[in-house]
């Protein structure tokens, strides 16, 4: 197994007992609610693989909930995230699927309010370390590791370049970037992973962009 950084061999300052089980399902729960952008009242979470079969024990259930209640891999109040969840009024369901994934550390996340609902499928990858690989339908790679901007648009020529170049013009440096559509012509979205952080000149003008319908961003 190849290694991208020593944090996926000795893993993160965290609450235990595992990396994989413990702290990157908190990551997974954190990545979501800061691309929900708001606390969600409720959460159905399905559970796939290892993830299925030991969450209870090793602490998966508490730290996805600890996640979305914004709690980093780190904060002691992971531990009581269920019962500060019910202090808050967000409630929350946990379904152990016999469905075999790709990656055994496997989880879908459904959150979600009266403004709206967000699907979310997320991997973990040793190490406290976790990729964002489905978002409302769209396939995708979004590791958390740096700052991004999230694109929905029209799928239209010119579009991409558009963002691009308006990223450029902040003099951004683009770390990642993935593309992706459900049909021709239909609605489309951009990942991009940049170097810096975002900041709410360049949101709004990609906003203003002609067939950009959303722009959202997730820090680093």
């Amino acid at each position: 197994m190849k290694f991208r950084s020593v944090f996926e061999i000795i893993g993160p300052v965290m609450i235990g007992p595992s990396s994989s089980h413990t702290a990157g399902a908190a990551r997974i729960g954190l990545v979501a609610r800061d691309l929900f952008g708001r606390q969600p009242e409720w959460a159905t979470i399905h559970l796939y693989g290892s993830f299925a079969e030991t969450y209870k024990g090793h602490g998966t259930d508490v730290a996805i909930i600890g996640g979305l209640l914004g709690y980093d891999t780190f904060d002691e109040r992971i531990r009581t995230a269920f019962e500060d969840a019910e202090r808050l009024g967000m409630s929350f369901e946990f379904i152990a699927e016999e469905e075999e994934m790709d990656h055994p550390n496997t989880a879908k996340l459904v959150i979600g309010d009266k403004e709206g609902v967000m699907e979310l499928i997320g991997i973990s990858i040793g190490g406290g370390t976790m990729e964002v690989v489905e978002l409302n339908g769209f396939p995708l790679r979004l590791s958390g590791h740096f700052p991004a901007l999230l694109v929905v648009h029209d799928d239209r020529a010119g579009v991409i370049a558009n963002v691009s170049n308006a990223i450029a013009a902040q003099d951004m440096n683009i770390a990642h970037m993935e593309v992706g559509r459900k049909e021709k012509g239909k609605m489309a979205l951009m990942v991009i992973e940049v170097d810096q952080v975002v900041n709410d000149e360049l949101i709004e003008e990609l906003r203003a962009l002609p067939n950009v319908t959303q722009v959202s961003t997730l820090a680093n």
